[in-house]
Protein backbone atom coordinates (compact mmCIF):
# COMPACT_ATOMS: atom_id res chain seq x y z
CA UNK A 1 0.00 0.00 0.00
CA UNK A 2 1.15 3.50 -1.02
CA UNK A 3 0.09 6.66 1.08
CA UNK A 4 0.25 8.86 -2.01
CA UNK A 5 -2.80 6.75 -3.20
CA UNK A 6 -4.37 5.81 0.03
CA UNK A 7 -7.34 7.89 2.08
CA UNK A 8 -4.89 8.94 4.48
CA UNK A 9 -4.44 12.23 7.03
CA UNK A 10 -3.63 13.35 9.99
CA UNK A 11 -4.66 16.40 12.51
CA UNK A 12 -2.45 18.27 14.69
CA UNK A 13 -5.05 18.82 17.01
CA UNK A 14 -7.62 16.37 18.09
CA UNK A 15 -11.35 17.46 17.92
CA UNK A 16 -12.71 18.94 21.19
CA UNK A 17 -15.09 15.85 21.63
CA UNK A 18 -12.14 13.59 21.41
CA UNK A 19 -12.70 12.46 25.37
CA UNK A 20 -9.85 10.04 26.00
CA UNK A 21 -6.19 9.89 25.02
CA UNK A 22 -7.15 6.73 23.07
CA UNK A 23 -10.00 8.30 20.63
CA UNK A 24 -7.45 10.99 20.31
CA UNK A 25 -4.37 9.41 19.00
CA UNK A 26 -7.19 7.07 16.52
CA UNK A 27 -8.53 10.35 14.93
CA UNK A 28 -4.94 12.27 14.91
CA UNK A 29 -3.70 9.34 13.18
CA UNK A 30 -6.10 9.13 10.63
CA UNK A 31 -7.41 5.88 11.73
CA UNK A 32 -11.37 6.53 12.45
CA UNK A 33 -13.81 9.58 11.56
CA UNK A 34 -16.82 10.66 13.49
CA UNK A 35 -19.71 11.12 11.36
CA UNK A 36 -22.51 11.13 14.01
CA UNK A 37 -23.47 10.86 17.50
CA UNK A 38 -21.95 7.74 18.69
CA UNK A 39 -20.69 6.52 15.07
CA UNK A 40 -17.78 5.93 13.65
CA UNK A 41 -16.15 5.63 9.71
CA UNK A 42 -13.18 2.99 9.66
CA UNK A 43 -10.76 4.08 7.40
CA UNK A 44 -8.24 1.86 6.28
CA UNK A 45 -5.73 1.76 9.00
CA UNK A 46 -8.66 0.91 11.30
CA UNK A 47 -9.82 -1.39 9.24
CA UNK A 48 -6.83 -3.25 8.78
CA UNK A 49 -6.51 -2.88 12.80
CA UNK A 50 -9.87 -4.91 12.72
CA UNK A 51 -9.30 -7.25 10.32
CA UNK A 52 -6.33 -8.57 12.16
CA UNK A 53 -7.68 -8.36 15.85
CA UNK A 54 -10.59 -10.67 14.04
CA UNK A 55 -8.05 -12.89 12.76
CA UNK A 56 -6.56 -13.37 16.09
CA UNK A 57 -9.52 -14.20 17.99
CA UNK A 58 -10.22 -16.75 15.28
CA UNK A 59 -7.11 -18.65 15.88
CA UNK A 60 -7.66 -18.71 19.49
CA UNK A 61 -11.83 -19.79 18.93
CA UNK A 62 -10.20 -22.65 16.72
CA UNK A 63 -11.77 -25.81 17.51
CA UNK A 64 -14.01 -24.30 20.06
CA UNK A 65 -16.58 -23.01 17.87
CA UNK A 66 -17.48 -22.89 14.46
CA UNK A 67 -18.30 -19.71 12.64
CA UNK A 68 -21.48 -18.66 11.27
CA UNK A 69 -23.64 -15.73 10.42
CA UNK A 70 -26.46 -14.51 11.99
CA UNK A 71 -28.70 -11.70 10.64
CA UNK A 72 -28.84 -8.12 12.49
CA UNK A 73 -32.38 -7.78 11.69
CA UNK A 74 -34.57 -9.98 14.45
CA UNK A 75 -38.43 -10.54 14.39
CA UNK A 76 -39.95 -9.08 17.38
CA UNK A 77 -41.73 -12.76 18.41
CA UNK A 78 -38.31 -14.20 19.10
CA UNK A 79 -37.56 -10.90 21.64
CA UNK A 80 -41.41 -11.16 23.35
CA UNK A 81 -41.11 -15.36 23.31
CA UNK A 82 -38.00 -14.74 25.99
CA UNK A 83 -39.47 -11.90 27.79
CA UNK A 84 -36.73 -9.11 26.90
CA UNK A 85 -38.49 -6.84 24.26
CA UNK A 86 -39.71 -4.68 27.06
CA UNK A 87 -36.91 -5.17 29.02
CA UNK A 88 -34.52 -3.40 25.62
CA UNK A 89 -37.16 -1.63 24.38
CA UNK A 90 -38.05 0.41 28.26
CA UNK A 91 -36.26 -0.85 30.89
CA UNK A 92 -32.60 -0.08 29.43
CA UNK A 93 -34.13 1.62 26.00
CA UNK A 94 -30.68 0.38 24.09
CA UNK A 95 -32.30 -1.49 21.03
CA UNK A 96 -33.15 0.14 17.85
CA UNK A 97 -36.50 -0.96 16.63
CA UNK A 98 -37.85 -0.68 12.99
CA UNK A 99 -41.37 -2.00 11.60
CA UNK A 100 -41.45 -3.50 7.89
CA UNK A 101 -44.40 -2.72 5.04
CA UNK A 102 -46.65 -5.18 6.80
CA UNK A 103 -46.48 -3.67 10.27
CA UNK A 104 -44.04 -6.18 11.65
CA UNK A 105 -41.93 -5.14 14.63
CA UNK A 106 -38.66 -5.92 14.27
CA UNK A 107 -34.76 -5.32 16.28
CA UNK A 108 -31.26 -4.30 15.26
CA UNK A 109 -29.97 -6.91 16.71
CA UNK A 110 -28.01 -5.85 20.16
CA UNK A 111 -27.10 -9.27 21.06
CA UNK A 112 -28.23 -12.58 19.32
CA UNK A 113 -29.54 -15.14 22.24
CA UNK A 114 -32.89 -15.31 20.65
CA UNK A 115 -31.28 -15.64 17.25
CA UNK A 116 -29.08 -18.68 18.34
CA UNK A 117 -31.82 -19.84 20.05
CA UNK A 118 -34.34 -20.23 17.77
CA UNK A 119 -31.09 -21.55 14.77
CA UNK A 120 -30.57 -24.53 17.20
CA UNK A 121 -34.03 -25.71 17.96
CA UNK A 122 -34.85 -26.21 14.81
CA UNK A 123 -31.83 -28.34 13.94
CA UNK A 124 -30.68 -30.18 17.13
CA UNK A 125 -33.09 -32.61 18.51
CA UNK A 126 -31.03 -35.23 20.26
CA UNK A 127 -28.26 -35.30 22.92
CA UNK A 128 -25.93 -36.98 20.43
CA UNK A 129 -25.67 -33.63 18.58
CA UNK A 130 -24.62 -31.75 21.08
CA UNK A 131 -22.38 -30.02 22.68
CA UNK A 132 -22.62 -27.16 19.92
CA UNK A 133 -21.13 -23.88 19.86
CA UNK A 134 -21.23 -21.40 17.20
CA UNK A 135 -19.67 -17.77 16.80
CA UNK A 136 -19.98 -14.49 14.78
CA UNK A 137 -18.54 -11.30 13.67
CA UNK A 138 -21.15 -8.61 12.78
CA UNK A 139 -22.20 -5.45 13.76
CA UNK A 140 -24.31 -4.72 16.48
CA UNK A 141 -26.41 -2.01 17.82
CA UNK A 142 -27.60 -0.14 20.85
CA UNK A 143 -29.25 2.88 21.53
CA UNK A 144 -26.95 4.80 23.78
CA UNK A 145 -27.84 7.47 25.97
CA UNK A 146 -25.08 9.08 25.75
CA UNK A 147 -22.38 7.85 23.70
CA UNK A 148 -18.99 9.13 24.61
CA UNK A 149 -15.66 7.77 24.90
CA UNK A 150 -14.73 7.02 20.72
CA UNK A 151 -15.20 3.79 20.10
CA UNK A 152 -16.11 2.75 23.84
CA UNK A 153 -19.39 3.57 24.04
CA UNK A 154 -21.20 4.12 20.30
CA UNK A 155 -24.41 3.32 18.98
CA UNK A 156 -22.95 0.85 16.34
CA UNK A 157 -19.74 -1.43 16.69
CA UNK A 158 -18.43 -4.48 15.68
CA UNK A 159 -18.70 -7.84 17.83
CA UNK A 160 -17.69 -11.07 18.42
CA UNK A 161 -20.22 -12.91 20.00
CA UNK A 162 -20.66 -17.14 20.79
CA UNK A 163 -23.15 -19.39 21.47
CA UNK A 164 -22.88 -22.81 23.00
CA UNK A 165 -25.48 -25.55 23.96
CA UNK A 166 -24.80 -28.68 25.62
CA UNK A 167 -26.98 -31.61 27.38
CA UNK A 168 -25.72 -30.69 31.06
CA UNK A 169 -24.16 -28.07 33.01
CA UNK A 170 -20.78 -30.06 33.51
CA UNK A 171 -20.66 -29.45 29.51
CA UNK A 172 -21.57 -26.45 29.77
CA UNK A 173 -18.74 -25.53 32.65
CA UNK A 174 -16.61 -26.61 30.80
CA UNK A 175 -17.12 -24.53 27.66
CA UNK A 176 -17.26 -22.01 30.05
CA UNK A 177 -13.66 -22.07 31.24
CA UNK A 178 -12.55 -22.78 27.63
CA UNK A 179 -13.85 -19.63 26.59
CA UNK A 180 -12.17 -17.71 29.49
CA UNK A 181 -9.06 -19.40 28.73
CA UNK A 182 -9.25 -18.32 25.13
CA UNK A 183 -10.08 -14.90 25.87
CA UNK A 184 -7.04 -14.87 28.48
CA UNK A 185 -5.14 -15.95 25.26
CA UNK A 186 -5.95 -13.21 22.94
CA UNK A 187 -5.49 -10.54 25.49
CA UNK A 188 -2.00 -11.55 26.91
CA UNK A 189 -0.57 -12.08 22.75
CA UNK A 190 -1.58 -8.11 22.83
CA UNK A 191 0.57 -7.57 25.51
CA UNK A 192 -1.89 -5.55 27.60
CA UNK A 193 -2.58 -5.75 31.11
CA UNK A 194 -5.72 -7.12 32.15
CA UNK A 195 -7.80 -8.91 34.97
CA UNK A 196 -10.78 -11.43 34.86
CA UNK A 197 -13.41 -10.47 36.74
CA UNK A 198 -16.75 -12.10 38.68
CA UNK A 199 -19.75 -9.51 36.89
CA UNK A 200 -23.31 -9.08 37.22
CA UNK A 201 -24.80 -10.74 34.44
CA UNK A 202 -27.59 -7.80 34.03
CA UNK A 203 -30.34 -8.43 31.43
CA UNK A 204 -28.59 -11.44 29.49
CA UNK A 205 -29.42 -13.14 32.83
CA UNK A 206 -27.47 -16.35 34.13
CA UNK A 207 -25.82 -18.12 37.19
CA UNK A 208 -22.64 -16.93 36.04
CA UNK A 209 -20.48 -14.74 34.54
CA UNK A 210 -16.76 -12.97 34.32
CA UNK A 211 -15.69 -9.60 32.40
CA UNK A 212 -12.17 -9.36 30.89
CA UNK A 213 -11.29 -5.60 31.66
CA UNK A 214 -8.23 -4.12 29.84
CA UNK A 215 -7.27 -1.74 32.38
CA UNK A 216 -6.72 1.93 31.96
CA UNK A 217 -7.15 5.26 33.61
CA UNK A 218 -10.25 6.23 31.40
CA UNK A 219 -12.30 2.71 32.05
CA UNK A 220 -15.75 3.14 33.08
CA UNK A 221 -16.03 0.12 35.31
CA UNK A 222 -14.19 -0.03 38.68
CA UNK A 223 -12.25 -3.22 39.67
CA UNK A 224 -11.91 -4.60 43.48
CA UNK A 225 -9.48 -6.77 43.96
CA UNK A 226 -7.00 -8.53 46.42
CA UNK A 227 -3.34 -8.72 45.75
CA UNK A 228 -3.28 -11.93 46.75
CA UNK A 229 -4.78 -12.71 43.32
CA UNK A 230 -7.50 -14.79 45.25
CA UNK A 231 -10.34 -12.04 44.12
CA UNK A 232 -11.55 -9.05 41.46
CA UNK A 233 -14.99 -8.26 40.61
CA UNK A 234 -17.07 -5.25 38.98
CA UNK A 235 -17.54 -2.88 41.27
CA UNK A 236 -21.44 -3.68 40.47
CA UNK A 237 -21.15 -7.21 42.07
CA UNK A 238 -18.17 -6.98 44.51
CA UNK A 239 -18.48 -7.71 48.42
CA UNK A 240 -16.49 -7.67 50.99
CA UNK A 241 -16.27 -7.07 54.94
CA UNK A 242 -17.85 -3.97 56.26
CA UNK A 243 -16.11 -2.36 58.92
CA UNK A 244 -17.03 -3.25 62.00
CA UNK A 245 -19.20 -0.50 63.84
CA UNK A 246 -17.73 1.16 66.70
CA UNK A 247 -19.61 0.84 70.23
CA UNK A 248 -23.00 2.74 69.90
CA UNK A 249 -22.87 6.21 72.43
CA UNK A 250 -26.60 5.15 72.86
CA UNK A 251 -27.81 2.62 75.68
CA UNK A 252 -31.71 3.07 75.67
CA UNK A 253 -34.22 4.43 73.27
CA UNK A 254 -35.17 7.80 72.86
CA UNK A 255 -36.71 10.19 71.20
CA UNK A 256 -34.80 13.84 69.77
CA UNK A 257 -36.00 16.85 68.54
CA UNK A 258 -33.11 17.36 65.71
CA UNK A 259 -34.33 20.22 63.62
CA UNK A 260 -32.65 21.17 60.57
CA UNK A 261 -30.60 17.43 60.17
CA UNK A 262 -32.17 16.12 56.88
CA UNK A 263 -28.61 14.61 56.37
CA UNK A 264 -26.58 11.62 57.79
CA UNK A 265 -23.81 14.15 58.58
CA UNK A 266 -26.33 16.75 60.24
CA UNK A 267 -28.26 14.44 62.12
CA UNK A 268 -24.97 12.18 63.37
CA UNK A 269 -23.10 15.97 64.71
CA UNK A 270 -26.26 16.78 66.45
CA UNK A 271 -26.14 13.48 68.20
CA UNK A 272 -22.92 13.01 69.29
CA UNK A 273 -22.31 9.68 66.93
CA UNK A 274 -20.71 8.21 63.99
CA UNK A 275 -22.17 7.26 60.33
CA UNK A 276 -21.84 4.20 61.22
CA UNK A 277 -24.00 4.29 64.25
CA UNK A 278 -27.02 5.58 61.88
CA UNK A 279 -29.90 3.69 59.84
CA UNK A 280 -30.74 5.59 56.57
CA UNK A 281 -33.62 5.00 54.55
CA UNK A 282 -33.91 5.05 51.09
CA UNK A 283 -37.03 5.50 49.20
CA UNK A 284 -37.43 4.41 45.63
CA UNK A 285 -39.97 3.32 42.85
CA UNK A 286 -39.44 0.39 41.35
CA UNK A 287 -41.59 0.48 37.67
CA UNK A 288 -42.83 -2.45 35.64
CA UNK A 289 -43.68 -2.84 31.84
CA UNK A 290 -47.03 -3.12 32.63
CA UNK A 291 -47.09 0.74 34.47
CA UNK A 292 -47.38 -0.92 38.29
CA UNK A 293 -45.50 1.33 40.66
CA UNK A 294 -43.83 -0.40 43.78
CA UNK A 295 -42.40 1.57 46.31
CA UNK A 296 -39.17 0.37 47.63
CA UNK A 297 -38.09 1.24 51.21
CA UNK A 298 -34.11 0.93 51.26
CA UNK A 299 -32.10 0.41 54.96
CA UNK A 300 -28.32 0.82 55.00
CA UNK A 301 -25.98 2.03 57.39
CA UNK A 302 -25.66 5.69 57.02
CA UNK A 303 -21.61 5.28 56.12
CA UNK A 304 -22.56 3.00 53.08
CA UNK A 305 -23.82 3.73 49.75
CA UNK A 306 -26.74 1.61 47.81
CA UNK A 307 -25.26 -0.68 45.08
CA UNK A 308 -27.83 0.11 42.23
CA UNK A 309 -27.08 -3.00 40.64
CA UNK A 310 -27.58 -5.44 42.86
CA UNK A 311 -30.76 -3.36 44.23
CA UNK A 312 -31.96 -3.79 40.73
CA UNK A 313 -31.32 -7.61 40.61
CA UNK A 314 -32.86 -7.94 44.49
CA UNK A 315 -36.08 -5.65 43.69
CA UNK A 316 -36.28 -7.63 40.20
CA UNK A 317 -36.25 -11.17 42.07
CA UNK A 318 -39.10 -9.98 44.29
CA UNK A 319 -41.85 -7.52 41.95
CA UNK A 320 -43.93 -9.46 39.51
CA UNK A 321 -43.24 -8.56 35.84
CA UNK A 322 -40.45 -6.65 34.01
CA UNK A 323 -38.84 -4.13 35.84
CA UNK A 324 -38.65 -1.32 33.66
CA UNK A 325 -37.45 1.86 36.11
CA UNK A 326 -36.09 2.31 39.35
CA UNK A 327 -35.43 5.39 40.68
CA UNK A 328 -34.99 7.38 44.14
CA UNK A 329 -38.96 8.10 44.63
CA UNK A 330 -40.56 10.86 43.07
CA UNK A 331 -42.82 10.67 46.45
CA UNK A 332 -45.42 13.39 45.13
CA UNK A 333 -46.30 10.44 42.26
CA UNK A 334 -47.45 8.32 45.58
CA UNK A 335 -47.81 9.85 48.66
CA UNK A 336 -51.43 9.78 50.49
CA UNK A 337 -49.94 12.66 52.38
CA UNK A 338 -46.38 14.73 53.73
CA UNK A 339 -44.02 12.69 53.95
CA UNK A 340 -41.19 12.99 56.56
CA UNK A 341 -38.10 12.96 54.31
CA UNK A 342 -35.13 13.05 55.79
CA UNK A 343 -36.69 11.67 58.82
CA UNK A 344 -38.08 8.44 57.62
CA UNK A 345 -37.58 5.22 59.78
CA UNK A 346 -37.92 1.44 58.92
CA UNK A 347 -41.56 0.94 59.58
CA UNK A 348 -42.93 4.08 57.60
CA UNK A 349 -46.53 3.05 57.49
CA UNK A 350 -48.00 1.56 54.02
CA UNK A 351 -50.69 4.19 54.67
CA UNK A 352 -48.64 7.07 53.42
CA UNK A 353 -49.26 5.43 49.84
CA UNK A 354 -51.98 6.91 47.56
CA UNK A 355 -54.56 3.81 46.98
CA UNK A 356 -54.89 3.98 43.30
CA UNK A 357 -54.55 2.14 40.30
CA UNK A 358 -50.49 1.54 38.93
CA UNK A 359 -49.49 1.60 42.74
CA UNK A 360 -49.00 -1.46 44.55
CA UNK A 361 -49.91 -0.23 48.09
CA UNK A 362 -47.64 -1.75 50.14
CA UNK A 363 -43.21 -1.20 50.83
CA UNK A 364 -41.25 -3.47 49.45
CA UNK A 365 -38.82 -3.42 52.53
CA UNK A 366 -35.14 -4.28 51.93
CA UNK A 367 -32.36 -4.25 54.75
CA UNK A 368 -28.76 -4.33 53.89
CA UNK A 369 -26.38 -7.27 55.51
CA UNK A 370 -24.48 -4.74 57.54
CA UNK A 371 -27.45 -2.51 58.63
CA UNK A 372 -29.44 -5.97 59.35
CA UNK A 373 -26.05 -6.00 62.35
CA UNK A 374 -26.54 -2.63 63.61
CA UNK A 375 -27.24 -2.46 67.34
CA UNK A 376 -28.87 0.37 69.82
CA UNK A 377 -28.62 2.57 66.12
CA UNK A 378 -30.02 6.13 65.43
CA UNK A 379 -32.57 6.36 62.41
CA UNK A 380 -35.39 8.78 61.55
CA UNK A 381 -38.57 9.06 63.72
CA UNK A 382 -41.19 9.44 60.91
CA UNK A 383 -41.43 12.89 61.70
CA UNK A 384 -39.91 15.72 60.93
CA UNK A 385 -37.03 17.37 62.53
CA UNK A 386 -36.91 14.20 64.87
CA UNK A 387 -35.16 11.42 65.49
CA UNK A 388 -34.73 8.06 67.66
CA UNK A 389 -31.63 6.63 69.26
CA UNK A 390 -31.01 3.33 71.03
CA UNK A 391 -33.16 1.37 68.25
CA UNK A 392 -32.49 -2.29 67.93
CA UNK A 393 -34.13 -4.67 65.17
CA UNK A 394 -36.89 -7.73 66.36
CA UNK A 395 -37.22 -4.48 69.36
CA UNK A 396 -38.38 -0.96 67.98
CA UNK A 397 -38.70 -1.91 64.30
CA UNK A 398 -39.74 -5.51 62.49
CA UNK A 399 -36.96 -7.03 60.59
CA UNK A 400 -36.94 -5.86 56.75
CA UNK A 401 -35.88 -8.78 54.25
CA UNK A 402 -32.07 -8.84 54.21
CA UNK A 403 -30.32 -8.64 51.49
CA UNK A 404 -26.45 -7.58 49.93
CA UNK A 405 -27.06 -3.98 48.46
CA UNK A 406 -24.35 -2.14 49.79
CA UNK A 407 -21.63 -0.81 47.49
CA UNK A 408 -18.60 -2.38 48.27
CA UNK A 409 -15.53 0.26 48.66
CA UNK A 410 -11.58 0.19 48.14
CA UNK A 411 -9.75 -0.29 51.76
CA UNK A 412 -12.60 -3.03 53.05
CA UNK A 413 -11.26 -6.13 54.01
CA UNK A 414 -12.14 -9.48 51.76
CA UNK A 415 -14.54 -12.11 52.09
CA UNK A 416 -12.28 -14.72 51.52
CA UNK A 417 -9.46 -13.50 54.05
CA UNK A 418 -9.97 -10.25 56.22
CA UNK A 419 -5.95 -9.84 55.97
CA UNK A 420 -6.65 -8.98 52.33
CA UNK A 421 -7.57 -5.73 51.48
CA UNK A 422 -9.53 -4.73 48.21
CA UNK A 423 -7.54 -2.49 45.65
CA UNK A 424 -9.16 -0.20 43.46
CA UNK A 425 -8.70 0.26 39.74
CA UNK A 426 -10.33 1.41 36.31
CA UNK A 427 -10.90 -1.19 33.48
CA UNK A 428 -12.62 -1.15 30.29
CA UNK A 429 -14.91 -4.40 29.65
CA UNK A 430 -14.20 -5.53 26.21
CA UNK A 431 -15.29 -9.13 26.76
CA UNK A 432 -17.41 -11.00 28.81
CA UNK A 433 -18.86 -14.71 29.03
CA UNK A 434 -21.83 -16.50 30.59
CA UNK A 435 -23.24 -19.24 31.90
CA UNK A 436 -26.97 -19.04 31.18
CA UNK A 437 -28.09 -22.39 31.96
CA UNK A 438 -32.12 -23.03 30.81
CA UNK A 439 -33.30 -19.47 31.18
CA UNK A 440 -33.77 -18.94 27.57
CA UNK A 441 -34.39 -22.89 26.53
CA UNK A 442 -37.08 -23.04 28.95
CA UNK A 443 -39.20 -20.14 27.85
CA UNK A 444 -38.35 -20.41 24.62
CA UNK A 445 -39.36 -24.17 24.20
CA UNK A 446 -35.79 -25.24 22.93
CA UNK A 447 -35.68 -28.97 23.69
CA UNK A 448 -33.65 -31.78 22.68
CA UNK A 449 -33.95 -35.90 23.83
CA UNK A 450 -32.36 -36.86 26.39
CA UNK A 451 -30.43 -40.25 26.63
CA UNK A 452 -33.86 -41.60 28.42
CA UNK A 453 -35.46 -40.62 26.04
CA UNK A 454 -37.15 -37.12 28.43
CA UNK A 455 -37.27 -34.10 26.93
CA UNK A 456 -34.98 -31.34 28.64
CA UNK A 457 -34.03 -27.98 27.56
CA UNK A 458 -30.66 -27.16 26.62
CA UNK A 459 -27.95 -25.80 29.12
CA UNK A 460 -26.47 -22.43 27.42
CA UNK A 461 -23.62 -20.14 27.19
CA UNK A 462 -22.41 -16.82 25.62
CA UNK A 463 -19.48 -14.90 25.21
CA UNK A 464 -18.80 -11.82 24.00
CA UNK A 465 -15.86 -9.63 22.33
CA UNK A 466 -16.41 -6.12 21.76
CA UNK A 467 -13.94 -5.65 18.82
CA UNK A 468 -13.49 -2.22 17.99
CA UNK A 469 -13.96 -1.74 21.77
CA UNK A 470 -10.50 -3.98 22.52
CA UNK A 471 -9.01 -1.52 19.58
CA UNK A 472 -9.38 1.50 21.21
CA UNK A 473 -8.68 -0.28 24.77
CA UNK A 474 -5.34 -1.05 23.42
CA UNK A 475 -4.95 2.31 21.80
CA UNK A 476 -5.40 3.53 25.51
CA UNK A 477 -2.80 1.63 27.08
CA UNK A 478 -0.49 1.77 23.89
CA UNK A 479 0.25 4.70 23.00
CA UNK A 480 3.23 7.84 24.10
CA UNK A 481 3.33 11.26 23.63
CA UNK A 482 4.12 11.06 20.00
CA UNK A 483 1.05 8.30 19.49
CA UNK A 484 0.05 4.91 18.83
CA UNK A 485 2.46 2.02 19.08
CA UNK A 486 0.44 -1.33 18.26
CA UNK A 487 1.48 -4.39 18.97
CA UNK A 488 2.76 -6.01 15.80
CA UNK A 489 -0.33 -8.65 15.75
CA UNK A 490 -2.89 -6.47 15.00
CA UNK A 491 -0.59 -3.57 13.69
CA UNK A 492 -2.22 -2.33 10.43
CA UNK A 493 1.04 -3.16 8.67
CA UNK A 494 4.39 -4.49 9.66
CA UNK A 495 7.04 -1.83 8.84
CA UNK A 496 6.42 1.45 7.42
CA UNK A 497 9.19 2.60 4.75
CA UNK A 498 9.85 6.51 4.42
CA UNK A 499 11.42 8.38 1.27
CA UNK A 500 12.85 11.37 2.91
CA UNK A 501 12.92 12.96 -0.66
CA UNK A 502 10.93 11.69 -3.11
CA UNK A 503 13.15 14.18 -5.67
CA UNK A 504 16.08 12.47 -5.30
CA UNK A 505 16.06 9.24 -7.58
CA UNK A 506 18.42 7.25 -6.01
CA UNK A 507 16.16 7.23 -2.81
CA UNK A 508 13.23 6.53 -4.78
CA UNK A 509 14.49 3.38 -6.41
CA UNK A 510 16.31 2.08 -3.70
CA UNK A 511 12.87 2.38 -1.65
CA UNK A 512 10.72 1.12 -4.55
CA UNK A 513 13.22 -1.89 -4.30
CA UNK A 514 13.03 -2.50 -0.66
CA UNK A 515 9.43 -2.23 -1.03
CA UNK A 516 8.73 -4.85 -3.60
CA UNK A 517 11.53 -7.13 -1.49
CA UNK A 518 9.92 -6.91 1.27
CA UNK A 519 6.83 -7.73 -0.20
CA UNK A 520 7.96 -10.99 -2.35
CA UNK A 521 8.68 -11.98 1.57
CA UNK A 522 5.29 -11.74 2.84
CA UNK A 523 6.05 -8.62 4.90
CA UNK A 524 3.15 -6.56 4.99
CA UNK A 525 4.56 -3.20 4.09
CA UNK A 526 2.97 0.37 4.21
CA UNK A 527 4.84 2.74 1.23
CA UNK A 528 5.34 6.45 2.61
CA UNK A 529 6.35 8.20 -0.64
CA UNK A 530 4.12 11.59 -0.27
CA UNK A 531 5.77 14.73 -1.44
CA UNK A 532 6.62 17.00 1.43
CA UNK A 533 8.95 17.40 4.21
CA UNK A 534 10.81 14.75 6.17
CA UNK A 535 9.99 15.70 9.68
CA UNK A 536 6.18 15.89 8.68
CA UNK A 537 6.84 12.21 7.67
CA UNK A 538 7.92 10.64 10.80
CA UNK A 539 5.73 12.79 12.71
CA UNK A 540 3.15 10.76 10.85
CA UNK A 541 5.08 7.82 11.21
CA UNK A 542 5.48 8.13 14.92
CA UNK A 543 1.38 9.16 15.07
CA UNK A 544 0.52 5.71 13.34
CA UNK A 545 1.93 3.53 15.59
CA UNK A 546 3.62 0.84 13.28
CA UNK A 547 6.17 -1.22 15.11
CA UNK A 548 9.50 -0.93 12.30
CA UNK A 549 10.14 2.16 10.43
CA UNK A 550 12.62 2.10 7.85
CA UNK A 551 14.12 5.75 6.21
CA UNK A 552 15.93 5.52 3.40
CA UNK A 553 17.61 9.09 3.48
CA UNK A 554 21.31 10.54 2.39
CA UNK A 555 22.90 6.75 3.84
CA UNK A 556 21.38 5.60 0.61
CA UNK A 557 24.73 6.91 -1.23
CA UNK A 558 26.68 4.61 1.36
CA UNK A 559 23.98 1.35 0.74
CA UNK A 560 22.56 2.48 4.25
CA UNK A 561 18.75 2.51 5.24
CA UNK A 562 17.95 3.40 9.05
CA UNK A 563 15.16 0.74 11.08
CA UNK A 564 13.25 2.34 13.88
CA UNK A 565 11.38 0.63 16.07
CA UNK A 566 8.67 2.34 17.29
CA UNK A 567 8.21 0.83 21.13
CA UNK A 568 11.72 1.24 22.20
CA UNK A 569 13.60 4.02 19.62
CA UNK A 570 16.37 2.17 18.94
CA UNK A 571 17.86 2.59 15.52
CA UNK A 572 19.42 0.54 13.71
CA UNK A 573 21.08 1.36 10.11
CA UNK A 574 20.74 -1.44 7.64
CA UNK A 575 23.01 -2.62 4.57
CA UNK A 576 20.46 -2.09 1.63
CA UNK A 577 21.56 -5.13 0.34
CA UNK A 578 20.90 -7.28 3.43
CA UNK A 579 17.91 -4.46 4.61
CA UNK A 580 14.77 -7.27 3.15
CA UNK A 581 15.56 -9.85 5.10
CA UNK A 582 16.73 -8.40 8.10
CA UNK A 583 13.77 -6.45 8.35
CA UNK A 584 11.60 -10.12 7.58
CA UNK A 585 13.65 -11.73 10.24
CA UNK A 586 12.29 -8.59 12.52
CA UNK A 587 8.79 -9.10 11.28
CA UNK A 588 8.82 -12.90 11.97
CA UNK A 589 10.19 -12.63 15.36
CA UNK A 590 7.77 -10.20 16.96
CA UNK A 591 5.17 -11.96 15.39
CA UNK A 592 6.32 -15.63 16.55
CA UNK A 593 6.71 -13.87 20.54
CA UNK A 594 2.79 -12.96 19.88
Amino acid sequence: MRLSRALFTTWREAPADAETPGIQMLVRAGYVRKVGSGLYAHLPLMHRVVQKLEALIREELDGLAQEVSFPVLQPEGLWQESGRWAAYTQAEGIMFTVQDRAGRRHALGPTHEEVAVDVVRGLVRSYRDLPVSVYQFGRKFRDELRPRFGLLRTREFVMKDAYSFHADAESLAEQYEAMGAAYARVLSRLGVAWRSVEADSGSIGGSASREFMVLADVGEDEVLFTEDGRYAANAERAVSRAAATPPSPFRAFARHHTPGTPTVASACAVLGCEAAHMVKNVLYDAVTADGRLTPVLVSVRGDHQVNGVKLWNAVQARVPGTLVRLDVADTAAWAAGALPLGYVAPDLPDGVIAARDGVHGAFLRLCDEAASECRDFTTGANEPDWHVTGANWGDTFPRSEVVDVRQAQAGEASRHDPAQRLHSARGIEMGHIFQLGTRYAQVMGATFAAADGAERPFQMGCYGIGVTRLAQAVAEQCADGRGLVWPAVIAPHDVLLTVVDVGNEAQVQATEALYAQLRALGVDALLDDRPGRAGAKFADADLTGIPLRVTLGRGVERGEAELKVRATGETTLLNLEEAAQEVHARVEATLTRA
